[in-house]
């Protein structure tokens, strides 16, 4: 290593050493120190090695993180929770063009990680998530109230009141004591997780799985402003076109990824429920009407006003 070589830190506060996302933070790294030559070397930390996801995104706004593919905290801002806004996006396509450069998504966080001292380069995507229940299962909010179903939902805003405007009541839970929880019937399943999570943690204890797509689940590619900043603009260019190449395989990766782990799940027994146009609509609608205005109240009427006026109706 030259005496001209740069070290970046780059960690997530979600994934290991060999899953999706740690795959795809050594592949940016791989990118970043081939496209300069070595000149900027990029040390990998994965979930837990630097701290949980707090102290992570703690570090990061100090600049002890350069680079990051995070899940981002709302403690510094509310208006980060924008991108869990619920039935925001109903399909790949539109969520893809929001997030891109240029893109009205990519505008909006633009902004609001600047204000944070961050540059927000794009997406990388989960999917969009589900349910996963015991013996029953729901396609409206009526039959999901009628059934009393109950749900274990992340204790995130606005995930749980997400939950329960879609008819279903929650408890809250740690991840950790899902599996007994479902098998002992103290709760129905697990709500708000795409379906890779609920076939690899739960599949021996769950029926079905409903994909009411309430959500588009992404973690988000950043840099630092002060790390960024120091850069040549041609260690600047090399950075930001790798985190497009990520955001691009991320979202072809995460849609065949879904489509794999659907087969896994139906394999295994899981009977999969894709809603009806007309169904998703009805709860799209309905979700919308309750959650978009608590949505307004955290994050104020201009973040959600440019929601509404890019939305699919």
């Amino acid at each position: 290593m030259s005496n001209d070589t740069k070290t970046l830190k780059l960690a997530t506060d979600s994934g290991a050493k060999g899953s999706p996302a740690g795959n795809a933070m050594d592949r940016w790294a791989e990118l970043i120190e081939t496209g300069t030559n070595g000149e900027l070397d990029v040390r990998v930390f994965y979930q837990n090695e630097l701290g949980g996801q707090q102290n992570l995104f703690d570090l990061y706004i100090a600049n002890d993180v350069n680079l990051t593919l995070n899940w981002p905290m709302t403690s510094y801002d509310p208006r980060i929770a924008v991108i869990y806004t619920p039935y925001m996006f109903m399909d790949w396509e539109n969520a893809l063009e929001a997030y891109r450069p240029g893109g009205w998504m990519h505008a909006l966080l633009s902004t609001i990680y600047a204000d944070l001292g961050l540059m927000f380069f794009g997406a990388w995507p989960e999917g969009f998530n589900g349910v996963a229940t015991k013996d029953r299962y729901a396609t409206s909010v009526a039959a999901a109230a009628e059934m009393k179903l109950t749900l274990r939902a992340a204790p995130i805003f606005p995930f749980p009141e997400t939950v329960q405007a879609m008819g279903y009541q929650t408890a809250t839970i740690d991840w950790g004591e899902v599996y007994p929880a479902i098998q002992m019937g103290v709760v129905d399943g697990d709500a708000a997780n795409v379906i890779y999570w609920d076939y690899e943690f739960f599949r021996d204890v769950i029926d079905f799985y409903t994909h009411t797509k309430q959500q588009f689940n992404t973690g988000i590619l950043s840099i630092n402003l002060q790390t960024w900043g120091s850069m040549s603009p041609e260690h600047r260019k090399v950075v930001e076109d790798a985190a497009m190449t990520i955001m691009d395989e991320g979202f072809e990766n995460a849609r065949a990824r879904d489509r794999f782990y659907v087969e896994k799940a139906q394999e295994a027994g899981i009977t999969y429920v894709e809603l009806s146009a007309e169904e998703l609509d009805a709860l799209a609608r309905a979700v919308r009407d309750r959650i978009w205005p608590m949505m307004e109240e955290r994050i104020g009427k201009p973040t959600m006003d440019t929601v509404r006026a890019n939305t699919n109706d």
